[in-house]
């Protein structure tokens, strides 16, 4: 049997887990690539002991019924908010990547607020988040959130000591109101390791690709790390309440990091496969006195691949 009998024969499913393999692997390079400066530093990083095909096809599962889970959400009219906080450079990007990656972005967005303007700093605290609250039917995935000021602006002073206090006064019965309105709120928090910080820091410096990662707060956070840690240990015991705990996410090991969280995600709301009415794919319609017409050259995009 000749190589092209061979993909004959192969399965359309298989071809479409290849593509999807690819994709990931796309998304993945970066966390494979080591700038040569760092080489000696990787020997004391933490590698990961899931296998590449346990960590791929557990990923593309999770990833499937993420897909039920939102539709599911759809068919209820469900509203859910995830947040997710942590450390800076634990992994929460990575995660949000894998959740939203094969989801309809229509109803599952991610909102990444910039600092505050002028005139938002003039605003109830919480005012600018709660325009970007779900509707019925969708899902809301804040890249940090109103926790902003639990941690960077209360440990690099953007916040006052009553502001803080204000803050944490408030901030569970603002959650306890989202919850009563039909929310479904969860909270995750990204831990990390200050060796893991340090080496994927390092990472990002030497490396011009991830170089926009860095922010001078994020350097700060280096100096910071103490004051940080008991902002968080703070922030935890003034803020997770029955209706809407904190779930901490061990982030040294990236890939258990995104598998851990997907399935904890998906026990959060008890969901069912959606019945659809099977769709059957209509024939072409031909028109006899329609003529295509061959259009110039350079409005094609040069074929240089």
């Amino acid at each position: 049997m000749t190589e092209h009998d061979k993909t004959e024969t192969r399965g359309w499913l298989d071809i479409e887990l290849e593509d999807d393999m690819d994709e990931e692997l796309e998304q993945a390079v970066d966390d494979v690539r080591i700038p040569p400066d760092l080489r000696a530093l990787m020997q004391r990083h933490q590698k990961s002991t899931l296998d590449r095909h346990t960590y791929f096809r557990e990923l593309l599962r999770l990833q499937s019924e993420l897909v039920k889970l939102q539709d599911w959400v759809r068919f209820k009219g469900l509203k859910m908010v995830i947040l997710f906080e942590g450390r800076d450079s634990a992994g929460k990007g990575g995660a949000i990547k894998r959740i939203t990656q094969r989801v309809n972005p229509r109803s599952c967005r991610v909102v990444a607020l910039p600092a505050p303007s002028d005139r938002e700093k003039t605003q109830w605290y919480f005012q600018r988040y709660v325009s970007h609250l779900p509707a019925a039917g969708e899902i809301v995935l804040f890249d940090r959130s109103w926790y902003n000021r639990a941690g960077v602006e209360r440990v690099m002073g953007f916040a006052t000591d009553t502001e803080v206090e204000d803050f944490f006064r408030d901030v569970p019965e603002f959650e306890r109101m989202l919850v009563r309105s039909g929310i479904i709120l969860v909270k995750y928090w990204f831990s990390i390791t200050d060796e893991e910080q340090q080496l994927r820091f390092l990472m990002r410096i030497h490396d011009p690709i991830k170089q926009w990662k860095l922010s001078p707060m994020d350097l700060q956070s280096r100096v910071r790390w103490e004051q940080y840690t008991m902002a968080k240990e703070d922030m935890f015991a003034r803020t997770s309440i029955p209706e809407a705990p904190w779930h901490i996410v061990e982030g040294n090991d990236k890939k258990r990091a995104r598998l851990n969280l997907i399935s904890h995600l998906l026990s959060v709301v008890p969901y069912e496969e959606v019945p659809h009415e099977p769709v059957t794919l209509p024939d072409r319609v031909f028109n006899p006195n329609y003529e295509r017409h061959t259009l110039p050259a350079e409005l094609y995009v040069p074929e240089r691949y």
